[in-house]
C-alpha cells in the first residue's frame, strides 16, 4: 500500500497509562507514559522533537480528552471509532494496538471523527451538565409524587401541575405539619381556585414523621437543583455572547426560528455540531453522523435492517425534543409532516422522521447563515396535485359517486 505520511504515531490511550508508536521514515520507536500532565507534556515534547505532525488515537471513553486537550495545539490529532480500528486477530497488546493505529494512519486509512473547536467543546460542556440537571430534576420531582402518593395525598390528581406554584405551597405546608386540608386547599392560585372542594378531599390523608421529614429534604433538593440549573444556563447564555468565534450568538437565535425549537434546544444544536458546516460535506452527511436517518444494512440484494445508527445521543434527543414540539405547532410544515407519517408509520418513527427534517434545516440554516424560511401547511397538498386528484376521484367512484370534473372559474 502506499504511504501517505512519513512521520506519524499511533496513541493507544487507557485510564492510568499511554503507550505511544512513532513511525518515522518507516521505523518505529515505542514508548510507554503515564497519564499525569507532566508526563503527557513530555509525550508531547518528543514528539515535537521527532517531528511528528500526525496523530491518531481511539475514542476510549473520557480518557481520550486530556491527551487530545495537550496535542491539540502542536500537532494535527485524529479522533477514530474503536469499531472501525479493530486490529487483525491475534495476540493483543497495548504495544501492538498502537503498532496498528499508526500503521493504519500512516497509510491513510483512518476516518477521523468530528471534533468542534475548544470553545464549542467548552460550551458542550455547560449544555450536557444541564441536561444531567434536569435527569436528577425529574427523578426528584417523581419521588416527591411517590411520597405523597403513599400517604394517600391526592393531589396529583387533581393539579394538572403538582409541582406548580400552587401544588409547591401545599406541598411545604405538609412537610412542616400542616393536617388541615380547607387551609391548604386555600393556597391554590389561577385556575385551580376552581378546584377547591377537590382539593380538599385529595389533601385529605396521613403522614407520618419520616415521610413528612423526606418531602422536605426532596423538596428542598428540588429548590437546589432548580438554581444549579438557572445558574448553568445563564452561563451558556454568557459564553454563547461573549465567544470570539463568528455567529454562535447569531446560530442560537436564528435556530429559534424553527418551530419546535426553543432556547435550550438550539443551545444543545449548536453544543453537539458547533457553527462550521463546511464539515460536513451535505446534510446527508450530517444526518448520518447524528443517526437521524435510516440504516443501510443490505446482503445479497436484501435489505436486511433500515434501523437507524447510533449517532449523538445528545443531539437526536435534543432533535426528538424540537419534533416533539413541532407535531405540536399549528399551520407549519413540520406538522403536517408528522400528521402526514404518524398514522402509518407510528408515533415514534414519525419523531424521528421530523427530527430529521429538522437537522436539514438546521444545516441549511448554518450554512446559509440566513433564518427559517416556512413551506406552509399545505406543501404535500401542493405536490402532486394530479395524482391526488385521481385518488379522490377513484376513492368517490367506490362510494357510488359520479364525479364530473370542471375547471374552477377564475375571480375577477
Amino acid at each position: 500500500m502506499e504511504v501517505i505520511y512519513q512521520s506519524c504515531c499511533g496513541i493507544d490511550v487507557h485510564a492510568k497509562t499511554v503507550v505511544v508508536c512513532l513511525i518515522k521514515k518507516g521505523k518505529k520507536q515505542t514508548r510507554a507514559y503515564s497519564t499525569i500532565t507532566d508526563d503527557l507534556l513530555k509525550l508531547s515534547d518528543w514528539l515535537s522533537s521527532q517531528d511528528c505532525t500526525l496523530a491518531a488515537m481511539e475514542s476510549t471513553g473520557v480518557y481520550w480528552k486530556p491527551v487530545f486537550n495537550i496535542l491539540e495545539g502542536l500537532l494535527e490529532v485524529i479522533l477514530v471509532n474503536a469499531r472501525n480500528v479493530k486490529a487483525v486477530p491475534g495476540r493483543k497488546t497495548d504495544v501492538r494496538d498502537c503498532e496498528w493505529l499508526g500503521d493504519l494512519l500512516r497509510h491513510g486509512l483512518l476516518r477521523a471523527s468530528f471534533i468542534p473547536s475548544i470553545e464549542i467543546r467548552e460550551i458542550r460542556e455547560l449544555v450536557r451538565h444541564r441536561r444531567t440537571l434536569v435527569g436528577v430534576q425529574t427523578a426528584v420531582s417523581n419521588r416527591i409524587l411517590k411520597v405523597i402518593e403513599s400517604a394517600k395525598i391526592k393531589l396529583a390528581q387533581v393539579a394538572s401541575d403538582a409541582l406548580g406554584v400552587s401544588g409547591r405551597a401545599m406541598l411545604r405546608a405538609l412537610a412542616r405539619g400542616e393536617e388541615d386540608a380547607s387551609k391548604m386547599a386555600q393556597m391554590a392560585r389561577g385556575a385551580l381556585k376552581e378546584k377547591e372542594g377537590q382539593l380538599r378531599r385529595a389533601l385529605t390523608g396521613k403522614m407520618t414523621r419520616s415521610q413528612r421529614f423526606v418531602l422536605k429534604e426532596l423538596l428542598r433538593q428540588l429548590d437546589e437543583i432548580e438554581a444549579a440549573i438557572g445558574r448553568v444556563t445563564e452561563e451558556i447564555r454568557l459564553q454563547s455572547q461573549e465567544s470570539t468565534l463568528p455567529f454562535v450568538k447569531e446560530a442560537v437565535e436564528l435556530l429559534q426560528t424553527i418551530p419546535g425549537v426553543g432556547p435550550r434546544v438550539a443551545e444543545a444544536i449548536v453544543s453537539e455540531i458547533g457553527v462550521d458546516m463546511s464539515r460536513f460535506p451535505s446534510d446527508a452527511h450530517l444526518s448520518s453522523w447524528a443517526g437521524m436517518c435510516p440504516g443501510n444494512n443490505e446482503s445479497a440484494g436484501k435489505r436486511k435492517s433500515g434501523k437507524t445508527t447510533k449517532g449523538s445521543p445528545y443531539l437526536r434527543a435534543a432533535l426528538t425534543q424540537a419534533a416533539w414540539a413541532a407535531s405540536h405547532t399549528k399551520f407549519t410544515y413540520l406538522s403536517a409532516q408528522y400528521r402526514r407519517l404518524v398514522s402509518r408509520r407510528g408515533k415514534r418513527k414519525a419523531l424521528v422522521a421530523v427530527g430529521h427534517s429538522i437537522l436539514v434545516i438546521v444545516y441549511q440554516i448554518l450554512k446559509e447563515r440566513s433564518g427559517y424560511r416556512e413551506l406552509a401547511v399545505d406543501y404535500f397538498d401542493r405536490q402532486n396535485v394530479e395524482a391526488q386528484r385521481t385518488r379522490y376521484i377513484r376513492k368517490l367512484a367506490a362510494l357510488g359517486v359520479t364525479v364530473t370534473i370542471a375547471p374552477t372559474p377564475s375571480v375577477p
